[in-house]
């Protein structure tokens, strides 16, 4: 077994870990948000009161009819919400509580059976991190088993008692590339490294590698970079361990299971721990937090703030709260800054973009960050290519954003560039 050390990085450590302790959480309504898929055009499926089972299709892509996007529960369209040019932003089901589920036992191709429960969007490609294509068939597949984002779930725990969906998922997995299937696990995780171990025997091309070091070495971004990185018109896959539970279990029962852990965390949270839910779940009931508060649907760095129906989205596994930074603090641009890093409070006004030579310090890939900022904010598509465009994604940014003096928004930047080159090149 491989092992790679991350050098480069940053820690974070807040309060409000979860603690281990696991609550069943069954959810009133779910959400699926179009808004969660890059790339994605959604023709509808349904009408408001129409009644569905877990896999009844809602939408489907435009740009490929063969993605569809599944209900996580059984029950009623209780609302289609739309935005400005009546963009659909989400489907909200209401829970009948019954969890009666199209049985997909029947077909036997294992591409077309994710394509029609719905599944196949756990699955994402990069360059763009849009959907897999289910026409490729792309160079790896990477599954980064831990996280080392802030208070992110610990995922050794939360896998317990799912080896034989992990297995399956894992052999469905190495049906779906030529390649490798890497599945990259914390260098202080003998629990999960154990089982993967066992789960993997006999499965020619999977390759666990052992990864330590500080955030982001559990972004499979880096992962990538470090293993096999991706040259111009080159594609891989990647996915998480809940996904691989999804697809897993997908394969042994014939339906889809949206059943999905989360971490309830931040210092803002009275009683942070895991609930065991749905996918898209509307966590209201259970948000036992202080007033004044931010509820963001992932981790700190590259999460999205939710208002509202606050239902989380398809790919997140936590949710995390912390004190909302609209209070004023006098001279608070002049205060001296020790071990402390940028909060949801911009102290100031938009300041011009200093350059101080500090995101190397902490971005671990083989490329020249700030220069590649910069070409994405020119749309220069010859030196985004020149710099490593192909590699990275949004969230291998939020270092840089955080220690960024200038509070620039370094990974809507990336996402923008990276969205230009797309629509330009595909």
């Amino acid at each position: 077994m491989d092992k790679i050390k991350i050098r480069k990085g940053l820690d974070i450590r807040l309060a409000g870990a979860p603690s281990k302790q696991i609550e069943r959480f069954e959810p009133k309504f779910c959400a699926i948000k179009p808004t969660d898929f890059i790339g994605v055009v959604p023709k509808l499926h349904v009408e408001e009161g129409d009644t569905v089972k877990v896999g009844s299709v809602l939408f489907h892509d435009k740009n490929n009819e063969r993605i569809v996007f599944t209900s996580p529960i059984s029950g009623t369209v209780k609302a289609i919400v739309r935005g400005e040019k009546r963009a659909i932003l989400k489907i909200m089901v209401e829970n009948d509580g019954k969890n009666d589920a199209i049985d997909f036992s029947f077909v036997n191709d294992p591409i077309d059976k994710m394509l029609q429960s719905g599944v196949w969007p756990m699955l994402r490609q990069r360059p763009f991190a849009t959907i897999a294509n289910p026409n490729d068939r792309p160079k790896h597949i990477f599954v980064s088993m831990f996280d080392t984002s802030p208070l992110a779930p610990d995922n050794d725990y939360i896998i317990e008692n799912q080896y034989d969906a992990i297995a399956e998922g894992i052999n469905v997995l190495s049906r779906l590339t030529d390649g490798n299937v890497y599945i990259n696990v914390n260098v202080n995780s003998t629990t999960c490294t154990d089982a993967i171990n066992r789960i993997s025997t006999g499965i020619n091309n999977v390759v666990i590698t052992q990864f330590e070091g500080p955030h982001p070495a559990g972004n499979v971004g880096t992962q990538i970079n470090a293993l096999s990185p991706i040259n111009k018109g080159e594609t891989v896959w990647y996915c998480y361990p809940q996904d691989v539970i999804i697809i897993g279990k997908l394969f042994l029962t014939g339906r889809y299971d949206s059943t999905r852990i989360i971490a309830m965390t931040g210092s803002a949270v009275k009683n942070p721990h895991y609930y065991q839910t749905q996918v898209g779940a509307d966590i209201t009931p259970i948000l036992d937090i202080v007033d004044n508060s931010r509820v963001i649907s992932g981790n700190v760095l590259t999460g999205t703030k939710i208002t509202g129906d606050n239902c989380i989205g398809f790919y997140d596994s936590q949710v995390t709260v912390i004190p909302e930074g609209n209070e004023y603090k006098l001279f608070g641009w002049l205060r001296p800054i020790f071990k402390r890093f940028t909060d949801t409070n911009t102290n100031g006004d938009t300041r011009p973009y200093i350059m101080t030579g500090q995101f190397e310090r902490v971005f671990p890939f083989d490329i020249y960050p700030m220069q590649l900022i910069k070409a994405c904010l020119i749309k220069d598509i010859d030196q985004m290519e020149e710099l490593g465009i192909y590699e990275i994604d949004a969230e291998d940014f939020a270092l840089c954003e955080v220690i960024d003096p200038s509070k620039t928004p370094i990974q809507q930047i990336i996402r923008e560039g990276l969205e230009f080159i797309r629509k330009e090149t595909c």
